[in-house]
């Protein structure tokens, strides 16, 4: 039996009864793409995902890639290249790469909707299958050779990396030392080490194309400090014909020279790649080109960068998802105890959905899945909107301006919100429904924890996410993308809505006056740390870097809190109209609105008491007193 457990029927749900993207299907850039087509994918993907992605999940995880030295190699265990081939023969991997070079047309929603049921099943396959979505980056950035560099890699459905970080660097990305020097004939010789690549060597692909981050030396006006001064370059593992794509048989020299050993996802190799180092390999120069023939590479790589987050994020959500559904069943089967109404000796036994606190576990569990999954889908809704504009050529409109501000708010809730919710209530609520049975191998909620701690963790942690949030995705953009999301959940609460839902209402008003508060005193102490000021002082900056990472998880409790609230709205509209066998699934969306809302909104109060009492007090501590 499958460890995966999807909900087909919530992503529907969303998809056409909350967000409407009926509207974006059949016309448009998704003009062969119409709703039951849209259906009839999610539910292939579905089945896919249940039966073959998630077949070699247990296994991946117990005999993981053995990295060998000697040949710089770590090949994947065999059961997972059957479930990553089942995937890629199924060419659903189209729904990421552009049409004009194989790909499917199909709105980010979609998308993203279909990536939930792969990334809760087998979340390496997504990663080492992403060279569509790479293809992308590297068609929409390129000269007429990298488009045709972008072909290839569909036509022969190559792997592709994110080569950022470095072994000192870190997530300070600017800091980073690899270089790139100029040939005579057009291309780069990269030097250098990087760190903690995702899927930068297995045995699935015939090559595998880096995009790598290097500061070009040699060039006048380029290559200066920081991120600005970073290119992007395409760096392929084996060289190739650029015009039949056909490997040359000739080993480029980048090589990987370490595969870590990890706590979770063990399946994904994450590896130090080594650039153009003559005592690695064959001691070949590590050739590349420029992308695009600019020097714009910290810009082109956010390209990637976003699509990672919203990916992790996602891959977060989905656990969450499959880690109730795991427990439910559990719970549902689980005979322990009597009834607390039952103080009689031989009571009889029940199952434990009888007892008090762990229903409450499960419909926390469950509020926030739901929730958490809106997000994404709702967040997809907007980068739609980004496609579509572009699509007209309308990207310099306003609209079309707005939805890329509201898609860049989002995204740091999606990723960072999204990942720290869900690896908590994995271990405190999923995991402890099973009891003891959790900490075993025998389920897989185990396995789901340690595979879930990365997403904290990797694509930026939740303390660089919080920080992003503020400094450029709210100070930056002059509040316009929060003012605007403000604005639609008051307008939403200014509707006359059903009377079920008015008490959880009035919570979400206050949540939101909190969350706006804690805004607000942000931007004072951010306004006071500017020494130029009569009573300024930089050290106020610590304040705002304390409250970085809370405003973002008081954010994400407001707009999830919203989102549930709107399906809330739907499901009672259906109720109301005659449910007929969803009539279930429809009280369980109320019932999910409501008790999110009272479960966390009112928490928020002390949020912004917390916020707004913080003083500098740590910052001024000695460092040995930790």
């Amino acid at each position: 039996m499958s460890h995966y457990k999807s909900n087909l029927r919530d992503v529907e749900f969303n998809l056409f009864e909350v967000f409407g993207r009926e509207k974006v299907l059949g016309t448009g850039p998704y003009a062969e793409l119409d709703v039951d087509t849209a259906k009839e994918i999610l539910a292939e993907i579905d089945r896919i995902a249940r039966e073959d992605l998630a077949d070699s999940f247990v296994e991946s995880d117990r005999t993981p890639p053995v990295f060998d030295p000697t040949t710089n190699t770590a090949p994947v265990p065999a059961a997972f290249k059957k479930s990553y081939d089942a995937w890629m023969d199924a060419g659903f991997w189209s729904l990421q790469a552009p049409a004009e070079i194989g790909g499917t047309a199909a709105p980010h929603s979609l998308v993203w909707s279909s990536a939930e049921f792969i990334l809760g099943a087998n979340a390496p396959i997504w990663m080492y299958g992403c060279g569509p979505f790479f293809s992308k980056v590297v068609y929409e950035n390129g000269t007429e050779r990298d488009r045709r560099i972008a072909e290839i890699m569909v036509e022969r459905l190559w792997g592709a990396t994110m080569v950022l970080t470095e072994p000192d660097a870190g997530s300070d990305v600017g800091a980073g030392k690899t270089y790139a020097t100029p040939n005579e004939d057009g291309s780069w010789n990269i030097s250098g080490v990087k760190r903690f690549i995702t899927s930068a060597e297995s045995d699935l692909q015939e090559n595998i194309l880096h995009l790598v981050l290097a500061r070009p030396r040699g060039v006048d006006g380029v290559g200066g400090p920081g991120t600005k001064g970073l290119s992007l370059f395409l760096v392929p593992k084996y060289h190739f014909d650029h015009q039949t794509g056909e490997l040359t048989g000739e080993r480029n020299g980048v090589y990987v020279t370490n595969v870590e050993h990890k706590m979770g996802i063990k399946v994904s190799n994450t590896c130090e790649l080594t650039f153009g180092d003559p005592q690695v390999g064959g001691g070949e120069p590590a050739q590349g080109w420029l992308l695009g023939e600019v020097h714009d590479g910290i810009r082109q790589m956010f390209d990637v960068i976003e699509n990672a987050r919203m990916m992790v994020g996602t891959k977060a959500i989905a656990t969450l998802s499959t880690g109730y559904l795991n427990a439910l069943e559990y719970a549902k089967s689980r005979v322990q105890g009597a009834d607390l109404t039952n103080a009689a000796k031989d009571a009889p036994r029940v199952t434990i959905t009888n007892h008090p606190d762990v229903r409450r576990s499960l419909m926390v569990q469950k509020s926030f899945a739901e929730a958490m999954r809106a997000l994404v889908i709702y967040t997809a809704t907007w980068q739609d909107e980004v496609s579509i504009a572009k699509h007209n050529g309308e990207s310099g409109s306003e609209r079309a301006k707005l939805a890329v501000d509201v898609n860049d708010l989002l995204l740091p809730i999606v990723k960072g919100y999204g990942s720290e919710r869900s690896w908590v209530l994995l271990g405190t609520e999923a995991l402890q429904t099973f009891g003891g049975s959790g900490f075993l191998q025998e389920y897989p909620i185990e396995q789901y924890v340690r595979d879930a701690k990365i997403d904290t963790l990797y694509e930026g942690t939740t303390a660089i996410q919080g920080q992003d949030f503020f400094f450029r995705k709210i100070v930056k953009n002059q509040g316009v993308a929060l003012g605007h999301l403000a604005n639609e959940i008051k307008a939403f609460l200014g509707e006359e809505g059903h009377g079920e839902l008015k008490e959880s209402r009035a919570l979400l008003a206050t949540a939101l006056a909190d969350a706006e508060a804690i805004v607000s005193h942000m931007f004072n102490d951010l306004l006071s740390s500017d020494p130029s000021a009569e009573t300024g002082d930089l050290k106020n900056i610590y304040k705002v870097a304390q409250n970085t990472s809370r405003l973002l998880m008081v954010l994400g409790d407001v707009v999830c809190a919203w989102l549930m609230l709107r399906q809330g709205e739907v499901a009672l509209e259906k109720l109301a109209g005659g449910a007929g066998k969803d009539k279930s699934f429809y009280e369980g969306k109320v019932a999910a609105a409501k008790f999110f809302a009272a479960y966390n909104l009112p928490k928020l109060s002390a949020e912004r008491a917390i916020a707004e009492a913080i003083d500098n007090s740590i910052m001024e501590i000695d460092e040995a007193a930790f």
